[in-house]
């Protein structure tokens, strides 16, 4: 698969694949390259509140607070990145843009700003870890059937209940999710 169509884009974990960290798992791919690739799982909540966490950042957390942080990946699960969307605040070049509209930062500075941005964050979600691949290893994985390539959609990031978002990104694609069989599994 060419490097150019994995990010951005949306991973959707098959049936096949047993991992726990990835079962059913919905990944934002934001990055993809001879190094590795990187994104977050979109459709997994921790259980710690965002507006939490960034209190004991010392950020007021501009998104609803009620919100939960979400599981971003196994991988430094002790660091904190915010997805959002709209437009990236004036003088803010600690975001970046994974697609048109649609940002990732790890800045506490960006998050503040975001408090107080006029039009403020289209969405907003505070991500806990992510998910990473070392070179070749999300080809190796796509190879087995583990993986399909999914646009990215917006309302799956910001707007859908995390335990619905996997059956509607292969509703999306036109494949009801109950017709799926799982086959022996990708480990």
């Amino acid at each position: 698969m060419p490097r150019r169509l994995l990010a951005p884009s949306l991973l959707v974990a098959t049936p096949q694949l047993q991992d726990p960290n990835f079962r059913r798992a919905v990944v934002l791919m934001v990055e993809h390259d001879p190094q590795g690739s990187f994104g977050f799982v979109v459709n997994r909540e921790s259980d710690r509140l965002a507006a939490q966490v960034c209190e004991e950042l010392g950020v007021e957390w501009p998104g609803d607070r009620n919100a939960r942080a979400a599981w971003g990946g196994p991988v430094v699960q002790q660091s904190g990145w915010v997805l959002f969307g709209g437009s990236r605040p004036t003088g803010c070049a600690e975001a970046s843009e994974v697609t048109d509209g649609l940002y990732v930062t790890s800045s506490l500075d960006v998050l503040r700003q975001l408090g107080t941005a006029e039009p403020p964050p289209s969405g907003i979600r505070f991500l806990l870890g992510y998910a990473g691949w070392g070179p070749g290893q999300l080809e190796d994985e796509l190879a087995l059937g583990a993986w399909i390539v999914a646009p990215v959609n917006r309302e799956a990031v910001f707007g859908m209940a995390p335990e619905t978002i996997w059956g509607n990104i292969w509703l999306d694609l036109g494949i009801n999710p109950a017709t799926l069989v799982s086959s022996p599994g990708v480990h």
